[in-house]
């Protein structure tokens, strides 16, 4: 019977904070959401909550709530509230959200690619 040969990983993929900063950025760009929350506020601009549900198709008015904060919380979307009556309520993107762009850019070359690869279209 031949022995199996060991894997070897490139060196700099194992260390324990090159693999904490991927579960880092996967854990504030998981779920269905915010990846189309950060497309939607860099393509729109500032954008108050009824616009924002208005243009992206399926989302409920909890779950944006519950994503606009959690957004806010990690510094990539700023909520301002305008002196109006009745209040207004803006959302855009910080300049640290804006740096996500080159990453989800990246993001929809590898899929219109594998889409491609998969299924041929």
């Amino acid at each position: 019977m031949k022995k199996k040969e060991p894997v070897i990983l490139d060196s700099s993929c194992t260390k324990e904070d090159e693999l904490l900063a991927a579960r880092d950025t996967i854990s504030i760009l998981s779920g269905k959401w915010k990846i189309q929350l950060i497309t939607t506020l860099h393509c729109g601009g500032a954008l108050q909550f009824m616009e924002i549900l208005r243009i992206i198709d399926g989302i409920g008015t909890k779950m944006l709530a519950k994503e606009l904060q959690d957004l806010e919380t990690n510094l990539l979307v700023k909520r301002s509230v305008m002196e109006t009556r009745p209040v207004t309520v803006k959302y855009e993107l910080t300049a640290h959200g804006l740096t996500l762009q080159r990453i989800i850019n990246e993001m929809r070359i590898w899929g219109r690619a594998h889409r491609r690869e998969v299924i041929g279209k």
